[in-house]
Parts: C-alpha cells; sequence; structure tokens
C-alpha cells in the first residue's frame, strides 16, 4: 500500500489488516465509539455493544470474512492509528436500483491524528480497492442530525466530511443499540 508524509516528520502507512493488528483495532474502535457516543446510552448499553462490535474475537471473525476487508493506517512504529472497513453483499431498501453498491463502515481514526487527512486516505484507498473489484456505488450509514440518542459535534462533522468526499443522502435506516435507537442516513457516492 502507501506511506505518506505528515507534519513533524511523522510517517502513516496503510495496508490491509492482519492478525498483529486485532488488538490496535478492537482498541481504537471501542475508544473512538466510547468517546463520540458512549455519554447518550446507558453504561451496560455501551459495554454489550463494544462487547460484541469491538471485541478482539469480532475483529477476528471480520478479518477472516470473505466479504470483509479492513484497511489500517498505523504510524512509524506500526500502530493501528485508524482503520476502515469494506463490507460486501449489504443493502438497504432505499438502495435498490444502485448500480453494483458496496459498504464503506467503521472508518475511525485517533483523536491524535485528526486533521492530518488520513481518514481521507482510508476512504481514497477503499474507494479504489472497491472499483478494482467491479463495484460502482458505496455506501455508508452516518448518525442524523435529528437523531435523538446520538447528536453531537462529531456527527456533523463526520457528515460534513462524507458530504466533501462526493456523498449524497438517499435514505435512513434505524440502528438499536440497547434502548437507544439511533437513526443513521444512508449516503452513497458513484466510484
Amino acid at each position: 500500500m502507501a506511506q505518506e508524509s505528515l507534519p513533524e516528520n511523522r510517517v502513516v502507512s496503510l495496508r490491509p489488516a492482519q492478525t498483529k493488528d486485532i488488538p490496535g483495532i478492537a482498541a481504537l474502535g471501542s475508544q473512538v465509539f466510547a468517546s463520540t457516543f458512549g455519554y447518550s446510552m446507558p453504561a451496560p448499553d455501551l459495554e454489550v455493544y463494544l462487547n460484541s462490535a469491538y471485541s478482539p474475537s469480532s475483529i477476528t471473525a471480520d478479518l477472516d470474512n470473505p466479504h470483509i476487508t479492513i484497511i489500517v493506517a498505523c504510524n512509524n512504529l506500526d500502530s493501528v492509528i485508524g482503520f476502515v472497513q469494506l463490507t460486501e453483499g449489504t443493502m438497504e431498501d432505499c438502495l435498490k436500483g444502485s448500480e453494483k453498491p458496496v459498504e464503506l463502515q467503521r472508518l475511525y481514526v485517533s483523536q491524535e491524528y485528526h486533521g492530518e487527512g488520513i481518514g481521507r486516505k482510508l476512504v481514497d484507498c477503499v474507494e479504489r480497492l472497491a472499483q478494482e473489484r467491479g463495484f460502482v456505488t458505496m455506501w455508508l450509514g452516518v448518525v442524523s442530525i435529528t437523531s435523538l440518542c446520538f447528536y453531537t459535534l462529531q456527527t456533523f462533522k463526520a457528515q460534513k466530511v462524507y458530504e466533501r468526499m462526493g456523498f449524497r443522502k438517499v435514505g435512513q435506516h434505524d440502528f438499536k443499540m440497547g434502548n437507544c435507537v439511533q437513526t443513521d442516513w444512508i449516503l452513497t457516492k458513484r466510484l
């Protein structure tokens, strides 16, 4: 994959995730999700979700799934500082009629590296990968501004980032975690 120079002589490399990255992906996923959304849900619901989505066994299952590709961004010490997931075979009703869709999931970057373009590099990487695999439409879910449980400044920023990358809203779906129901906007982009 690629190696990029960043401010302060920091170097970041992008590559497919490996077994050795499982603890880093699990830790970063849990940390980013909890710091972004944890305040808005009961602690037991948050713990259940983090254990199901970001446990080492869950990340291992994702790496073993032939329909999921995880790309990691690593610093010069080869520690995971960001990751993105490309998931094949998922669909939402509002995507019917979309040409060869593929889902972009879990775009997470360590807070320490925000604003350095790492998220954009990860998205560019999975877009190229999706094109190479013959996909035409990339889609994702992002928390809506009107979602009562989860609205934060980070939500608004995420929506704006995806908008700048060319994604447009085509629908929405509900996502339940414990007693909290989040409404995600479904965004798409032609590759």
